[in-house]
This record gives structure tokens, sequence and C-alpha cells, in this order.
């Protein structure tokens, strides 16, 4: 497929990509939209020149709105033939080709507008089905024999964490402060966190609203999966290491989370399904899958300090995941809990069997005990106020590019 709008060959926002996000036009006017190159496209007003009249299950102009929940909750039918009108509409020699206003007036150039958050979370699940990540925070907290808790290969560990404080990339976020208690006192201390982390998550969005009771089998899954972000999951390790016996993570976790502007759908991910890691022992019933249910998605971690240039400091993909999205989300519902449209669920910390490969500084320094050196001499045992954290993620297979843009996030000193 080519394109009658020009953009380079490494671009993310391919014609075989077409995502969906929120954008602020002309800094008032906010509306959902596409993305094609350094394109970016008002879907709302491209809708009301009747470019969608001929697509099926919409009867109002559901991308005149502050969210994409609206637009998704129509479900699969809908959303996928509306992207594959784009895609047509966007093709060389199209109507819209020839539309000289509809293009004035919904084109827009990238820096000419603002990203929101493309979803209202309702709720927020954060899973841990990377093997590697878990069996190397279990070889740092517990015994190295023993890494993996029982119940690790049984299941996908996850837990309910805090929807409120998920942010648009490009937020600021402020250092945390809570109880620690450092290896060689007492007694817990208080203050600002000094063991900050990332975590280099991807999360998928849900388009459908179920009632307490009901199950979404691994068979029905994609069809409940409208599509993914890459996430950041902000973390402060000794917070955490302090309060997570026996419930988990709380104030290590809530206080921030960043996700990228632009959904991309699992149909645009298609051509890059790959199969899942061997899952050993056998799993019960309800998680048993058949297909390919994992992707093949390049992930990178860029750290910038406020005077430096941005360093790379991990690649891995998205296609090392234990555990899939199908399971995650037969799992999560199985016991009868009910979902919501925009509910996100991110996967865990993503990282690869090599050292370079790991998805969060805990690993990549191995707590502190391996600096990072950048590229202009300077360590880092864990993000230090000013620093920038840019993750990036896309997929490609022959001439076909499929990308997510990217996420970054500047550390601000904690508010005392």
């Amino acid at each position: 497929m080519k394109s009658f709008v020009n953009y380079p060959e490494n671009s993310d926002f391919s014609i075989y990509n077409i995502p969906f996000g929120v954008a602020v036009f002309n800094k008032e006017y906010i509306a959902c939209a596409t993305r094609i190159g350094d394109i970016v496209i008002d879907l709302a007003t491209l809708y009301d020149f009747g470019y969608f009249n001929d697509v099926e299950g919409i009867n109002d102009n559901v991308f005149e709105a502050y969210t994409l929940n609206e637009f998704i909750e129509l479900g699969k039918p809908v959303t996928t033939a509306v992207r594959k009108k784009i895609q047509e509409l966007l093709l060389e020699g199209s109507l819209l080709s020839k539309d000289e206003k509809s293009i004035e007036e919904c084109f827009y150039n990238l820096d000419q507008v603002k990203m929101m958050m493309p979803v209202h979370v309702p709720n927020y699940t954060d899973f841990y089905s990377s093997i590697e990540h878990a069996t190397n925070v279990g070889k740092m907290f517990r015994n190295p024999a023993n890494a993996l808790l029982p119940n690790w290969k049984h299941l996908p560990v996850g837990y309910h964490g805090r929807a409120s404080s998920i942010v648009i990339s490009g937020t600021d976020i402020h250092r945390p402060k809570g109880q620690m208690k450092p290896a060689d006192a007492d007694s817990p201390v208080f203050g600002p966190c000094k063991q900050l982390d990332f975590e280099l998550e991807m999360a998928f969005i849900v388009n459908k609203n179920t009632e307490m009771g009901e199950s979404i089998s691994t068979s029905q899954a994609e069809d409940a999966i409208f599509g993914m972000v890459i996430f950041n999951d902000w973390s402060a390790r000794d917070i955490q290491s302090w309060e997570y016996v026996p419930l988990g993570p709380f104030l290590g976790k809530n206080f921030g989370s960043s996700v990228s502007p632009w959904v991309v759908t699992l149909e645009a991910l298609e051509p890059f399904r790959t199969a899942s890691p061997q899952q050993e022992p056998e799993v019960l019933d309800y998680l048993k899958f058949s297909g390919d249910k994992n992707f093949d998605i390049q992930l990178e971690v860029y750290l910038q300090p406020a005077k430096g240039t941005e360093a790379l400091i991990s690649k891995s993909n998205y296609k090392f995941m234990y555990w899939n999205m199908c399971q995650q989300l037969a799992h999560h519902t199985v016991n009868g809990c009910n979902v919501e449209v925009g509910d996100m669920y991110a996967s865990g910390t993503i990282s690869g069997t090599d050292s370079n490969s790991f998805g969060s500084m805990l690993e990549l320094t191995w707590r502190g005990q391996n600096p990072l050196k950048l590229n202009d001499g300077q360590e880092r045992k864990f993000i230090e106020d000013h620093d920038t954290v840019i993750m990036r993620g896309w997929a490609q297979k022959g001439d076909i590019r499929v990308g997510f843009g990217g996420v970054t996030g500047t550390i601000l000193p904690a508010i005392l």
C-alpha cells in the first residue's frame, strides 16, 4: 500500500498502522484522531464531511469526544471497519486525496497538536509476566535457587493498581516520598525515594463491559482487546521493598505511570504474531490457548540526564512474555471480576535473557551494585532528579513497519 501522505520509510506511523488517540487542535478543540507519518488527522471533522457515512454501526459523531471510550465500546466489527476505511482514504488516488478542503481542515502537522490521554481508565491491573524479570527479582530479594515463587508458572501473577495516576507521555513525575528501611537501620525512616526506577512494560486496553460473574475465555480475549500502548510503570524500589510484604505494591507504585499517546490496534499488529515461550508445567484448562498469541515488538529504553544526551540503556522485546494477553485477561476474569471499557492491563516489566535486555534499573545495575555508564561518563544506579526516561517500541516485517512512537517522562524533585 502507498499513501498520498509522504512519510519517512522508518516512520512508526505508516499506512499499515492507523493508530487512535485524542488530540487538542488549535490549542482549544479536542477530538479523536489518527496519525500517518507526522500528520495528525481530526476524525471528528472528517466524520462531519461524510467520510464514515458508509460504515455500519456509527450513528453519531463518536469522534467528537475527550476520550476514545465511546468509540472503542462500539466493538471490533465497527472499530476495525473504521480503521480499514481510514486506511483506504489515505491511499494514493483516493477520494480524500483529491479533496483539498477536507485535507486543509482535517490534517495537522504534529507540532500543531497536543496529545491527551487516549482513554479514560476506570481500572488498572499490573501483571508480572516476564519469567526473566521475575527470576532476576527473585534472585536479588530471595533465595537464588528458588527465585520463582511456587505459583508463578501456574497463573499470571498480578495486582490491582491505581488508575488515577496514569498520565500521558511528557507529563513530569515528582519523586515520591515514603517510608524506607535501610539495611543498616533498626527502624524505618521517612523521606524522598532514593531508589527510583522505571519499568519497561506494554499495556492492553479493553473495549467492553461485562457483568459480575461473567468470564472472558482465552478464545474470546482478543475480541475484547482494542489495542496496546507502551507503559512506563515508575517504581520506588526502597519504598516498595519495605511495604510489599504481605499484600504487595502500594506507595512504591501508585505515584505515577506513563503511557504513550497512540493506541495501536491488534489488527495493525497482526503481521507480527509469534509463538509464546514454552510453558512448563502444563497450565490448567482455562489458561490454555491455540495459535500464536504473542507479538514481536522491539522495545528500547533511553536515559537522558538534564545535562547530556540520551543513552540507550536497554533493548528488549515483547515476545519474551511468558504469559500472553489472552491468558492474562482470562485469569483476571475467571473468578467473575467484571471489566469496563477503557480498563488498562500492563504486562509487568519486560526483560530478556541478556543483561542489556533487562527492563528496569533494578536489573540493569543489579540493585545498584553495577552502575550504568552513560555517553558522557556519568553513572547511574537509579533515576536521579531531572533525568528523562524515553521508551520506544515498533514492529517490522519486510517493508511493513508499525510502531507506537514513544513515551517520555522527566523526574522532578520531591515536593517537601
